[in-house]
Order: C-alpha cells, then structure tokens, then sequence
C-alpha cells in the first residue's frame, strides 16, 4: 500500500512541474534570489568535478544546470518525471545544438535500477529540493554507489527541516508555513500550478548517516539562510543594500554551524570511497 501511495504522489508531482513547465524559465528568470541560488550551487559544484566529466542530473526540469554545464565541456544525461519539463529541456537541448552533449530520460530517481545509461558517473548532481517529493529517500540515496565512479561525486541540494526565514513567519501570524517543516512521516502537502502533491523535509545528517559507509563528506552549506527564500522576490529591488549585505554575510557563513543546516536549503556534496561497488 505505501509503494502505491508513492507512485499515486509522484504522479501528482510529475503532472503539477509538467503544468509548471510552460511558465518556469519565464516567471524565475527575472527573480534575483533564484539567480543567485543557481550561482551558489554551481560554484559548489565548480569546486570539485573534474574536467570533461560524465554527470547524471536528477530532477532536470527545463535543463538550465544540464545546459550550464555541457557548455562548459561536461556531458549531461538530464533525468526527470515530469514529461512537460523533459519536453521543454530537449527543446533547449536543440536551440543551443548541444545533442552531442547533453541525452535525457524520463525517469523518476526512485527508479534508477532501470536506468537506461547507468554510466559510470562522474558526478551525480540534484538541484532545487527535487529530492524532497519522496518519502523514500534513503532508498534512493543506496542506489547511488553503483551509478558512480570511485571516488566519484555526489551533490545535493535539500530542503531541511528548519529554515530561518520560514520560522519567523511565525510573527506574522502564519502558523502554517512557520510550521510546515515539522510535519515528520506524514509529509507538507505542496501546491504548484493547481496541483497538490507531498513533500518531506531532510537534515544534512540524514544524508550523511544513511551514506556514511560508501561516502565521505566534502561540504556542506546552507543556501538562502540569510538571504531570504526566492518566493520573496520583491525584497533585493525594495531592499537592494540590505539584499548585497545579507549575499555577504551568507557567503561568509553558510559552510558553518549552525547556518548551514538553517537555510531554506542546504547544499551537500560527497565523495564516493575507493573499494565501494
């Protein structure tokens, strides 16, 4: 019964991005916090994959990051559930003649088992807390070492169970959102596009305890744990000094504790050890 409640959640998922596709790239890119966020994220990664590597991205949506990075000499298998978003990233894939680069596959990362490229992988890279739409992912997170080269990389970017920002909501008399990262197994229903769907929140040690035998931990840093969460995104053009000034402090801070765990994500990068399968 519970694998078929996850299938019946991940296709409420799958159909809410596939509604969300012909808006995102429109509606995030004129947002400054998510630019800034992807520019984080991808200086994270630039601090550890190599030259010319293999990635297998999670969770692709319209293939911003798989494009990011087959431009700069990578190739990219970009996986997703969501047909809309898969639709809108071969689309992007052939505007910008990156075929030779960049494949992609619809598929769900509780089901890499029957992925059609299995690599080896030199990096397996997840944006933007797609992760969080399963309850599962500790079975997810196993399935990772044999997809991965030795000593190959794992990045991960996760909403954890406490945000700053979303606390102090509190104040403003919104209990729901304030709270909604406490749900525990039940899971925080999600609303996008029409469509509802459950979400469940991670702590940076779940990651690490569940990984601990195969991988050790290269980094971990919050993610708009100062600079507040995206769906503010009037707040750098009302409060555009105190928008550089929060960058700065965020920047400074974000790799210690406890900022790094306190943001409304984290990001999470590990390194395979040699001898795993």
């Amino acid at each position: 019964m519970t694998k078929q409640l996850d299938i019946i959640n991940e296709q409420k998922a799958a159909k809410a991005f596939s509604k969300q596709s012909t808006v995102f790239d429109i509606v995030y890119s004129g947002n400054a916090i998510v630019q800034y966020k992807r520019k984080r994220v991808r200086d994270h990664v630039q601090r550890f994959i190599k030259a010319n590597s293999n990635v297998l991205e999670l969770n692709a949506g319209t293939g911003e990051d798989a494009v990011y990075f087959a431009t700069r000499g990578h190739k990219v298998h970009a996986t997703d559930i969501s047909s809309g978003m898969q639709s809108k990233l071969s689309q992007k894939v052939r505007e910008n003649n990156l075929e030779h680069r960049i494949s992609w596959e619809l598929r769900s990362f509780t089901d890499l088992e029957n992925l059609k490229d299995k690599g080896p992988y030199d990096l397996i890279f997840s944006n933007f807390a797609g992760l969080n739409c399963t309850n599962q992912l500790d079975n997810v997170l196993k399935s990772f070492p044999p997809l991965l080269k030795e000593k190959g990389i794992l990045t991960l970017v996760i909403l954890p169970k406490l945000c700053i920002w979303e606390t102090l909501l509190v104040f403003k008399g919104r209990l729901r959102t304030a709270f909604r990262r406490f749900s525990g197994r039940k899971g925080t229903t999600a609303h996008v596009e029409g469509e509802y769907f459950l979400c469940w929140y991670y702590n940076p040690s779940f990651v690490v305890n569940v990984l601990k035998k195969e991988f050790d931990v290269l980094s971990v840093e919050g993610l708009c744990t100062f600079v507040p969460p995206s769906y503010l995104e009037s707040f750098p053009k009302k409060f555009p000094k105190s928008f550089e000034f929060l960058k700065n402090l965020e920047n400074k801070w974000s790799a210690k504790w406890p900022w790094r765990s306190m943001g409304d994500y984290y990001i999470i990068s590990l390194q395979k050890k040699s001898g795993v399968n």
